[in-house]
Order: structure tokens, then C-alpha cells, then sequence
């Protein structure tokens, strides 16, 4: 009776939550992080409790078919779940149908070839596989993929390990006790909803979690990001500063302002629409051609700004060569059958700043240099002077030169 009552509560709970996935999954909308799958693997495990319930004592019986093959589709179906949470794509029907009737047909198989006992005991023995593959996806994600949440995916692994080890001993049971250790009042049996329980009890609100902590961590990142070219806004780069300085070991850092020239003339000329493909065209320069961690943002308008970390003056003026280098030489394809847009830009670098309190004045230093600049006739690269913010070299051409 005890043992029943649990299943109930089970039932009762992985079908409430289920309905709750399928309710945050459609708000969710375009981007459901898994939901629709969670919510489809709590229905089928959910339902397959129910069939147990009203299917009374193990046998060969339609319903206990049904219930099994629901059984065993629902990790795979979580497992699908995890992957669309970060972003793996990861198709759910056709599989799950194609798993449906092949563990239907198997099923009829084992029955009629082996008996009641070997159809039990492969249900066991094929979950426990299903969860330590689980298991091992958790672990491999810790390492990989999911290495921001590490906290959270080792406590799943622990409590996917559970069931895991749970089934392996039901499935030892069953062949060695037969299907009357499938008894409800089994000791073992209670064990093992007990931890069902449990499990559905813990996970569950942990996805809900998790989905809220992702929607929140994309809101900040959209908050850090310029929507157009996907490079950090004021904002974000003023947080990478500031998360830099904090670290013990950082050295100083240098920073340039990229301003498109005549980036007016290109949108009187070509319209607003070519004039975002240039400032994306830029953007994807600056992202690559600037150094595993520096800060690449687009400020406003036509400018950009990239802080150099842990370089030196040198440094900095190479990696801005290199950067109006790239942007002069590559075109900027319009599409239309149009021939590509060329343009330049004009670059203006700070001198050396060892606190995040130092951009303002950096920033200052990199505009007057980027003002020089402009007015020696642009596409050049010019570094300020020392304190009163006056440019002391110019690049034009590709050229250096000391003023």
C-alpha cells in the first residue's frame, strides 16, 4: 500500500511538471532550451507509472508493453532535452518513434523466446545502460561544453549515478529472484520508488533553474553587447576592464579607437542597410585579428574600440596596423551583382593604463590621436603623446613616422 502511494505521488508529480515544462517551453518560444523535451520525457515516464498502477501484478500484457517501451524512451528523450539546452540540435520524434517500435518488436521477442523474466530484467538492464551513458555525457560536458556549470552537472551525475546503480541491482535481482522481486512491498522495490521520488523531486526544480539562470546570463550578455555587430558595448567593456584589473597578474593595458572614414559618404551613397553591413564587415575584423583576450566593442556610431591586455606600446601599435591593414584590403561584399566596397579607417592608441579608472583618460589620449589622424588626411595609425594628450606619431599610408 506504502509503496503504491509513493508511485502515485510520483505519477501525480512527474505529470504536474511535465505540464510545467510544456507551459515555459511555449513562452520560451523560438528558443524552448530543451523544454518541449524535458516536458515530452516527464509525460512518458509519468504515463508509464499510471500503466503500472492500473496494470496490477507483472505479466504479458498490452499495457505492460506499453509501459515498458515508455520506460525506456524517457532517458533518451531527457538526454535529447540536455543537448537542446546548450545548444546541441538534436531531433526528437523520428528517433524516438523509430526506439518506440523497436523496443515493442524486441520486446515481443524476448517474451516469446525467453520468457516474462528476461523481458523484465532487459528493461532494467537497458535503463541502467541509458543512464550511465548519461552519465558519462554529464561528465564529458563538465569538461567541455558545460564548464560553467560544473557545480550543477557534477550533483546530476551523482544523482543520475543513483538510479544508474538502481537498476543494475533490479536487474541482478530479477534474474536471480524472478518477477517476485518486482513485488511491491519488495524492500529493494521501495528503495527504489523512494529514490524515484526523490530524484523527480530534485531534478525537476533544478531544470526550472537552470533555464532561469541561462535566461538570465543571455540577458546580461545582451546587456554587455552592441545588437548589431554582437562586439562588446561601453558597458561590456568597461566590465572587462574592470575583471581584468581585478586579477593579480595583470599588466597594463593599451587601448585604440577605429573610426571608419567618410562612413557618412558610404550611407548618403549606398543607404543605412550597406552602411551596417560595413560596421559588421569591420566588427569581424576586429574579431580576427585581435589577440586571444583583448576587448573588441563597438562604442557608438562608426567607432570601435579595442583594449590591448598585458602588451606594450609596441605591441599596441602593430596589432592597430594590422587591424587598418585588414579593413583596407578586404572589401565589403554588398551582393546585387555590385562590385565589393572598399574603405579604410583611421586609428587612434592610447598610451599604457593600469586600472580600470585609466580608461577615461585613455580614451581621451586614443581621441585626440584619432583627431590627428583625420585631419594628416586618415587611413593611418597615430599614437598619443605622453600626457597632454597630443599625438606624437602618425602612420599613414602603412608608414610610420614621429611628429
Amino acid at each position: 500500500m506504502v509503496a503504491t502511494v509513493i508511485v502515485g505521488m510520483l505519477c501525480v508529480h512527474l505529470l504536474c511538471f511535465g505540464g510545467m515544462f510544456l507551459l515555459i517551453g511555449a513562452r520560451l518560444q523560438g528558443r524552448k532550451l530543451g523544454m518541449d523535451a524535458f516536458a515530452v520525457g516527464n509525460l512518458l515516464l509519468g504515463t508509464a507509472y499510471v500503466l503500472q498502477l492500473l496494470g496490477g501484478p507483472p505479466g504479458w500484457n498490452l499495457m505492460g508493453v506499453v509501459n515498458h517501451t515508455l520506460t525506456l524512451c524517457a532517458p533518451a528523450v531527457y538526454w535529447v532535452g540536455a543537448m537542446r539546452f546548450f545548444d546541441r540540435p538534436a531531433p526528437l520524434w523520428r528517433p524516438l518513434i523509430t526506439l518506440a517500435l523497436a523496443y515493442s518488436a524486441l520486446q515481443v521477442l524476448v517474451q516469446w523466446t525467453l520468457g516474462p523474466v528476461a523481458r523484465y530484467a532487459m528493461l532494467s538492464g537497458l535503463s541502467a545502460l541509458a543512464f550511465l551513458a548519461m552519465v558519462v555525457t554529464v561528465i564529458y560536458g563538465v569538461r567541455t561544453f558545460a564548464r560553467h556549470l560544473r557545480v550543477e552537472m557534477v550533483l546530476f551525475a551523482v544523482l543520475i549515478s543513483g538510479i544508474c546503480a538502481l537498476n543494475a541491482a533490479k536487474f541482478v535481482n530479477i534474474l536471480s529472484g524472478g518477477l517476485e522481486a518486482l513485488d511491491m512491498s519488495n524492500r529493494f522495490q521501495m528503495v527504489f520508488y523512494i529514490y524515484m521520488s526523490f530524484l523527480a523531486t530534485v531534478l525537476a526544480p533544478s531544470v526550472i533553474w537552470l533555464v532561469l539562470r541561462r535566461l538570465t546570463d543571455d540577458l546580461r550578455a545582451m546587456a554587455a553587447r552592441d545588437p548589431l555587430t554582437q562586439l562588446l558595448n561601453r558597458r561590456g567593456l568597461t566590465e572587462g576592464l574592470e575583471a581584468h584589473f581585478r586579477s593579480r597578474n595583470a599588466g597594463p593595458a593599451h587601448l585604440f579607437v577605429v573610426d571608419i572614414d567618410h562612413f557618412k559618404r558610404i550611407n548618403d551613397t549606398w543607404g543605412h542597410e550597406v552602411g551596417d553591413t560595413v560596421l559588421c564587415h569591420v566588427a569581424d575584423v576586429l574579431r580576427e585579428t585581435a589577440r586571444k583576450g583583448d576587448l573588441a566593442s563597438r562604442v557608438g556610431g562608426e567607432e570601435f574600440v579595442i583594449v590591448c591586455r598585458d602588451t606594450d606600446s609596441g605591441g599596441a601599435m602593430r596589432l592597430a596596423e594590422r587591424v587598418r591593414s585588414a579593413i583596407e584590403r578586404h572589401g565589403v561584399p554588398i551582393g546585387g551583382g555590385r562590385e565589393p566596397i572598399r574603405c579604410t579607417a583611421t586609428i587612434g592608441v592610447s598610451h599604457g593604463f593600469a586600472t580600470a579608472h585609466g580608461f577615461d583618460r585613455a580614451m581621451q589620449q586614443a581621441d585626440a590621436a584619432l583627431y590627428h589622424g583625420k585631419a594628416a588626411g586618415r587611413n593611418r595609425v597615430v599614437q598619443s603623446a605622453d600626457t597632454d594628450s597630443t599625438p606624437a606619431a602618425t602612420q599613414a599610408n602603412g608608414s610610420t613616422s614621429t611628429a
